[in-house]
């Protein structure tokens, strides 16, 4: 079988399609798959990197004044004249969508052709793109009860994000843990605010971390160059770093505190790790605040916005969970109801049928 993945511009985007592949490959080695992406965006590196064959398109978003819409018009249809030619020699037999407005393009000319078409959405806003391209595909997958109020129901199916299931599967490793100089027998907490990090938040937590949380340890992802900065937090219980492999670690992190990113979600709700989500309100159409409110909602999750963020409020949160035995239960357990630990399998599944 013949699969062409498109994605592109976030990690949102990118890792969830990235998960998939790796699962389709593991399953059905045989399987042919070509990413279309970006030529200007992290994927163009990111994806050739784990061995995927990729071919680029160069799109950017209708936004800005109207010279740079006009623009962006154009760089669609040229964008969609050449997707046609890389879907005409590559003949792929589905072609799928992860967002990003790269895929628009592309999911047009697999139209054109009557190749079977899907689409994935991460997040609990739909975007643009798959606004864009939605009556003109045959399935769309989703992540959250909210996309029905935009898609066309017959067509949706909610089978989750693939990167549950790449968290459900992934292995501890303890030596990692270790070196992080962290403790196997104490409660963890990982709080992370993305790869780039967050001054305010660094700043906040300097202060929020002072509390008296004896029975917990933290490892505070701080963010590239952030290191030096926040070493002055470091104690016994309290370990800064800059980055790490979640993966290898999330068998023993006991809760999160996080901003609320679609491959975040998807990976704590298969894990039912308790979290205190701080969405980012600097993403497009506050989606993060409502990928929050779904799990807040449900009882999954504990959320404070960041315009109500302080360091007695981050304190309450910490103590009301993460000091609360039967309370960390109760959200782990609600967090497992709404994951999806089978994403991957199901999506498989879902075009296999499709394609027949």
């Amino acid at each position: 079988m013949k699969i062409c993945l498109v994605t592109g511009g976030t990690g949102g985007h990118i890792y969830p399609a990235l998960a998939l592949a790796d699962k389709w490959k593991q399953l059905y080695p045989e399987s042919e798959i070509l990413f279309i992406g970006n030529d200007d965006r992290m994927e163009a590196e990111l994806i050739p990197s784990y061995g995927y064959s990729f071919q680029s398109l160069h799109t950017s978003g209708l936004v800005g004044n109207v010279f740079s819409k006009l623009k962006a018009v154009g760089q669609l249809f040229l964008a969609y004249q050449k997707a046609k030619s890389y879907l005409k020699e590559f003949k792929p037999d589905l072609v799928m969508g992860f967002g990003g407005y790269v895929s628009a393009p592309v999911i047009l000319a697999a139209s054109h052709y009557s190749i079977p078409v899907v689409i994935h959405e991460q997040n609990s806003i739909v975007g643009k793109s798959n606004q864009l391209v939605m009556n003109k595909v045959n399935q769309i997958f989703t992540c959250y009860e909210k996309c029905k109020e935009v898609f066309p129901e017959e067509k949706i199916s909610l089978l989750g994000n693939p990167r549950a299931t790449l968290a459900i599967e992934s292995k501890f490793d303890l030596e990692y843990f270790k070196s992080l100089h962290l403790d196997e027998n104490k409660k963890t907490i990982l709080i992370m605010m993305g790869s780039l990090g967050s001054s305010s938040i660094n700043k906040l937590m300097k202060e929020s971390l002072k509390g008296s949380f004896d029975r917990l340890q933290f490892l505070y992802v701080c963010g590239k160059n952030n290191e030096d900065d926040m070493s002055e937090l470091e104690n016994e219980n309290i370990h800064v770093v800059n980055y790490v492999d979640t993966l290898r670690i999330y068998a023993h992190v006991d809760g999160l505190i996080c901003r609320a990113g679609a491959t975040t979600i998807a990976e704590l709700t298969a894990l039912g790790i308790p979290s205190i989500l701080i969405p980012s309100p600097y993403v497009a159409e506050n989606h993060q605040y409502y990928n929050a409110k779904e799990l807040v909602d449900k009882h999954a999750a504990y959320m404070i916005e960041e315009k109500d963020l302080n360091s007695k409020a981050l304190q309450s949160k910490i103590q009301s969970l993460f000091c609360d035995e039967k309370e960390m239960e109760i959200v782990s357990e609600c967090a497992k109801k709404l994951g999806k630990p089978k994403a991957a399998y199901d999506i498989i599944q879902a075009c296999q049928k499709l394609v027949g």
